[in-house]
């Protein structure tokens, strides 16, 4: 015989994941991340304008042009060592539209 005052707290217990709702949430997380990533790219991108490439050391003009490439890879490296927080934004905001808070 079961206890009838557990009975309302086991119907309260969320359901467990599903497969697709982890896969589904891995994905918003890897979209939220990489919307970070662009953000923080862009972001980046002023910091080089008025510097040019000169001296020793400096890349010469292959510098200038692959610099937004260098900046992107800035972006992404900065989400991967924890960013600002805008991925952990962004991706509880789409959990809330599709509806998997």
């Amino acid at each position: 015989m079961t206890d009838l005052a557990a009975t309302p707290a086991l119907l309260a217990q969320p359901a467990m994941p599903t497969a697709a709702d982890l896969a589904k949430r891995a994905k918003i997380r890897e979209a939220a991340e990489q919307f970070e990533a662009q953000f923080l790219s862009v972001m980046l991108q002023p910091m080089f304008e008025g510097t040019e490439p000169d001296g020793m050391f400096s890349g010469g003009a292959g510098e200038t042009m692959f610099r937004s490439l260098m900046t992107e890879a800035m972006g992404k490296q900065m989400t991967k060592a924890g960013g600002i927080g805008l991925a952990d934004t962004v991706q509880r905001e789409i959990l809330k539209l599709q509806g998997l808070e």
